[in-house]
């Protein structure tokens, strides 16, 4: 006979009492546990990741307190081409082409669900959180949650700037050709063209971060990478115009002075972590110690483990003597 309800519920509440790091100071738990927690974390997170979509999906055409819908704020960047260079029907009205079945149905779907995953990015992510806690000490929790914090808040600056540098890159695109072409994109190319260029800047941001990563845990130091200065940035410069989608030269230069900034951040960060690792390691004495070379307070196995050799015992003297005849 299959356990009751209120037997299931006590089990699940001190399963997940036992998950915390008050009732499990030392993070061990499980594979069963593992897998127990592992899925309830994910069927939160999904939740609230389907909860965002339904929202997003609904916000497609509804004006919450006067504010524009998120059809508006999505096609504001192609609104933004000159009235004559754009197909339109006879009015200041602006749409986009549909060229397939169902397509403006999946277009609000796919930004609908975009934006509901970015607005419950706190909830899920928090998810993911928990459930990798557990096993970390409070400094390394300290260290991640920065490392999320500011990788977040990179991310929408990226994404911010991209949705800034659409209508000039479109303005520029649409300005070749001597006006004998008009504008009508579709739909699905304009969205997927909008939603491709915001989580490109938006990863791209993170390199900076990865930089000062390496040079936190000694990987890179500050004097490679003011070294390697000018190779890097070229090499941002080439990335930037390989990695947008669009051909218009404001996407590319946008995106490579932005991380040839963020670079040079991320540099500076680097110089005033080394110069305060050389202060600590001159303090302590240890500035003139070379890489291969042990520490005073190493341990050493071989002098405690091995028992003190006791100097050779001096021969005896043989002194020879003469028989008595």
């Amino acid at each position: 006979m299959g356990a009751s309800p209120v037997r299931w519920l006590v089990q699940l509440r001190d399963r997940r009492k036992n998950s915390g790091r008050r009732g499990n100071p030392d993070g061990t738990m499980s594979l069963k546990d593992h897998l127990y927690d592992l899925r309830s974390r994910l069927a939160w997170g999904l939740l609230f990741i389907a909860i965002g979509a339904v929202f997003g999906f609904i916000w497609w055409g509804w004006r919450i307190f006067g504010l524009p819908s998120l059809g508006d704020v999505v096609i504001s960047p192609y609104c933004g081409i000159p009235l004559q260079d754009r197909l339109h029907q006879g009015s200041d009205s602006c749409q986009l082409l549909q060229t397939e079945p169902f397509e403006a149905f999946m277009i609000q779907l796919k930004v609908g669900a975009a934006a509901g995953m970015a607005l419950t990015a706190p909830l899920w992510l928090h998810q993911v959180w928990k459930f990798i806690a557990p096993g970390l000490y409070s400094k390394e929790r300290k260290f991640a949650l920065t490392f999320v914090f500011v990788a977040s808040l990179l991310f929408i600056l990226g994404a911010v700037l991209a949705f800034y540098v659409v209508p000039q890159g479109l303005s520029v695109l649409v300005g070749f050709g001597d006006n004998k072409f008009l504008t009508a994109l579709s739909g699905g190319a304009y969205i997927n063209f909008v939603l491709a260029l915001l989580l490109i800047f938006g990863v791209s941001f993170e390199l900076p971060l990865v930089v000062v990563m390496l040079n936190q845990v000694g990987i890179v130091s500050y004097e490679k990478l003011s070294k390697w200065r000018r190779g890097i940035i070229f090499g941002l410069f080439i990335f930037a115009a390989i990695a947008t989608p669009g051909t218009d030269p404001i996407s590319m230069v946008a995106l490579a002075v932005a991380l040839t900034l963020l670079f040079e951040l991320a540099i500076q960060i680097a110089r005033v972590h080394d110069r305060r690792a050389a202060k600590k390691l001159a303090a302590e004495g240890l500035a003139e110690l070379d890489d291969n070379e042990p520490a005073p307070f190493d341990y050493t196995p071989t002098s405690i483990e091995e028992e003190p050799v006791p100097p050779p015992k001096a021969e005896a003297r043989r002194v020879d003597y003469d028989d008595a005849t």
